[in-house]
């Protein structure tokens, strides 16, 4: 669970000044098994709260805090994502800059307008003009217009998604209060089903991967510490 080195290293050198310092004539022996006493003492007792940190000891109350406190963590990670990544101000902000970058210009000058064509053709020759139509070739009259329709219809629309006017409802859809609401709503529930998905044990070894390699630091300093508490302890008594 923590890193066994720096344990390890910690615990002999407190237990090395215990058994210098018990060797050692006066005045010499109170300061140093002060030294080894209270730096073995800090030592064990950061690798026990390590422990206690990812494992549930009987009759130690506090112990598993990680898997005691599941839900919570859940919904401190949803709660910190909301607020921090999705907040209406940051989706609006996302909209305006994505909204700069919109151009619907080539996306319509690629266009098929042939159906637009097909449609007013049909109508007119449902209309009362297609009996006269009918005398000058009928629907093979109007192909020759095909093109020419295509290429005007194809400016007009060019021409209004490229107006200010345009972009400006654009960025007003984009902004409104129902988009951002719907897309808040889409990340939060993609997130609660996420966090759904985890279980103690993951969210137990997600976080001791996270901190593991600092861990043994813990011991180290409790070591460091303690041993320099004892020393200043021995000097009092």
């Amino acid at each position: 669970m923590i890193d066994l080195s720096k344990a390890t290293i910690t615990d002999m050198v407190s237990v090395a000044f215990i058994g210098i310092g018990i060797s050692l004539p006066e005045p010499y022996y109170l300061p140093i098994l002060s030294i080894g006493l209270f730096a073995f003492s800090g030592a064990i007792t950061n690798q026990v709260a390590i422990f206690m940190l990812f494992n549930r000891v009987p009759l130690l109350y506090g112990s598993g805090v990680i898997e005691n406190n599941f839900e919570t963590f859940k919904a401190s990670i949803k709660e910190m994502i909301m607020k921090q990544f999705f907040n209406p101000q940051q989706l609006k902000a996302f909209f305006q800059r994505e909204e700069q970058k919109i151009d619907l210009a080539p996306l319509v000058k690629s266009a098929d307008f042939s159906p637009a064509f097909n449609a007013l053709s049909q109508s007119v020759m449902e209309s009362k003009l297609g009996d006269m139509l009918n005398i000058f070739g009928g629907e093979k009259a109007l192909e020759t217009l095909r093109e020419p329709f295509a290429k005007k219809l194809q400016s007009a629309v060019v021409g209004i998604v490229s107006s200010d006017s345009f972009k400006a409802q654009i960025n007003h859809h984009l902004e409104s209060s129902s988009l951002n609401n719907d897309l808040r709503d889409s990340v939060e529930s993609l997130i609660t089903n996420r966090l759904n998905d985890l279980t103690p044990k993951m969210v137990n070894d997600l976080v001791h991967e996270l901190i593991h390699t600092h861990l043994g630091w813990l011991v180290v300093w409790g070591g460091v510490f303690g041993g320099l508490i004892g020393l200043g302890s021995s000097f009092l008594l």
